[in-house]
């Protein structure tokens, strides 16, 4: 597993929290746009545990639309400057699928890069990637987020995911990119049952021999399950959890740093 330039130490399994610079993100969109909440968000995540941070600034959640690029560059780039100033050794991970704000962040000391689109949506990701070498977590969805529950139709969906996943992994070794992560992309482009059918093979993905990023947390494949709301789905979302590390996911993308943390000291206890 990486470390960062150093920042990070042991293999891991590693806590990644979620700070979401958006106005309209499924669980805590507008919560943290200030330039105080988001330092208070970045000190919480931290303070908890967290070993990464990870920053979006334009919501990907189910019907989302696009905003301009202009307006996602510009909340991100306020969100690391201000993180980076105050916390230096903290490791940043960006929520992009624009090769633009990749770079600009990189640039302004964001340590890698979270697509969720891996590479499909922006001709020009995976070529800046290569320019930027900086680690690079490749999911899989099916289509942009207002259209891609309309896409969940599969041949075989753990092959043409495994397929997916090689074709790009080639693509980013053609421009000398090595610092691979995966991310089956639970919630895009799938439904409720195929979410819990990635799961109950998630170790399928371990063939790879690249590491796992599982990002579930209050997803509706948890809420919709009960019929509540994302308000309701952390005990579901350590339950996923637990399962995920046991079926060896590397990288837990949460809102809820401390639980995670915790779900990690119990797997690592009873020696997973």
């Amino acid at each position: 597993m990486y470390n960062f330039n150093g920042k990070l130490s042991g293999n891991g399994p590693f806590i990644m929290g979620i700070l979401n610079v958006t106005e309209d993100s499924f669980y805590d969109g507008g919560k943290y746009i200030s330039e105080e909440n988001t330092l208070k968000r970045a000190e919480q995540i931290l303070a908890e545990g967290g070993d990464i941070i990870d920053i979006g600034a334009m919501s990907t959640r189910p019907n989302a639309l696009e905003i301009s690029e202009e307006v996602e560059k510009e909340r991100i780039l306020r969100a690391v400057n201000a993180i980076r100033a105050k916390f230096p050794e903290a490791v940043l991970s960006i929520d992009t699928y624009r090769a633009s704000v990749a770079k600009a962040t990189v640039e302004a000391g964001a340590d890698m890069i979270n697509d969720i689109s891996g590479g499909t949506f922006d001709p020009d990701m995976i070529p800046t990637i290569g320019e930027l070498q900086v680690p690079y977590c490749l999911m899989h969805t099916t289509a942009k987020p207002d259209v891609m529950q309309q896409h969940t139709q599969y041949e075989d969906i753990l092959a043409d995911i495994l397929k997916f996943f090689g074709e790009q992994v080639e693509k980013l070794h053609q421009h000398h990119v090595h610092d691979i992560i995966l991310d089956p992309g639970f919630g895009f482009g799938k439904t409720l049952e195929q979410n819990y059918f990635l799961m109950k093979n998630l170790e399928v993905f371990q063939q790879l021999e690249l590491p796992l990023l599982v990002g579930i947390s209050r997803k509706s494949m948890i809420y919709k399950l009960f019929g509540t709301t994302p308000e309701h789905a952390l005990n579901g979302t350590t339950a996923l959890n637990t399962i995920a590390l046991m079926k060896g996911a590397d990288i837990l993308r949460v809102h809820d740093v401390r639980e995670a943390v915790e779900v990690r000291k119990i797997c690592l206890t009873i020696d997973y």
